[in-house]
Formats: C-alpha cells, structure tokens, sequence
C-alpha cells in the first residue's frame, strides 16, 4: 500500500473537553473513567464496586510522580531472588516492610475459576478477553492505570492479576 500523499493536519487543543474525552486520552498510567451517572447498564455493578473498593482512589486520581519518591525507592532498594527470578525491592516513606507484596499462586488461580475465566489460568499471563465483560473491564481498569505496561494492554501477568483479589 502506497504512503498517503498531502500534508497531515496539525493537531488541534480543544479547550472545553468533556469529563469523558479527558478520562479517554492516551497517557501513560491513566486515570479510569468509572461513569458516574451508569449509562453503561452491563457495567454498572463493576463500576458502582471500584468506586466503592479501596482501589477507587488508585485508579480514579492522577498522582504526580515526585523526584524525591523515585529518590527514596532506590536509596533503599535491594536485589534479591525470589523463587530463581531477580527482584528489586525497596521502600518508600512508611511502607510496611512485612506487608506481603503477592497472592499466591493459588489463590489467583482460584479467584480466575470462580470468575469464569475461559483461557489457560496456568499460564503466566492472562488474556483479559477471556473474562466475562464486567471482570474484563475490571482487568483493562488495572492494566490501564495501575501496571506499568506501555503495550500490549490485553494481557496480564500473575503479579497484576493478584490485585483482582480482594
């Protein structure tokens, strides 16, 4: 196929965006649009949940990424092998040191049985489109503002899917 021949458009600003245009933009850890006047009706339970679970603050507000943070994490950061993979682990301000930082493998799996999952739930990533609508969505909502992906938004690894569990 053939390049096309003109001058692109230069893009445009638009000034008065709508609460809906903003939460859809492209970016990077972006902020989830949980619609919340429910017009989405096959959606409303999912949504209606993430707002009122205690990943609703995680995924609904953009967090501004504080040098002295970034700073602190590799201060205290160490390497390590966990189960024959290299880890990096490190603290930030007053974070709790033994709060567990995984599900278990188990358990994940678990959780994907009792949500219908369609796909391999022994595989090491999940394909979010084996998941009934509502999960699914919960799924794109993690991948979208909480994993640190920058491609491939369909699928999800086992650390990432530990956060479905409540």
């Amino acid at each position: 196929m053939a390049p096309k021949e003109g001058k692109r458009k230069p893009a445009t600003k638009k000034e008065n965006k709508t609460e809906e245009e903003i939460m859809s933009e492209k970016r990077h850890n972006q902020v989830a649009y949980l619609d919340p006047e429910e017009k989405l009706a096959e959606l409303k339970d999912i949504t209606r949940w993430i707002r009122e679970s205690r990943i609703n603050y995680g995924v609904t507000f953009s967090t501004p990424v504080y040098k002295s943070l970034i700073k602190a994490f590799w201060n205290s950061a160490n390497v390590g092998q966990v189960d024959g993979k290299e880890v990096i682990s490190g603290r930030v301000e007053n974070d709790n040191p033994d709060a567990p930082d995984s599900v278990l493998i188990m358990c994940i799996r678990g959780c994907l049985l009792r949500m219908k999952c369609t796909g391999d739930i022994f595989s090491m990533q999940i394909n979010k489109g084996d998941l009934p609508l509502r999960y699914k969505f919960l799924l794109h909502v993690l991948i979208q503002c909480l994993s640190n992906k920058r491609a491939g938004y369909d699928m999800a690894s086992n650390e990432l899917m530990g956060l479905l569990w409540p």
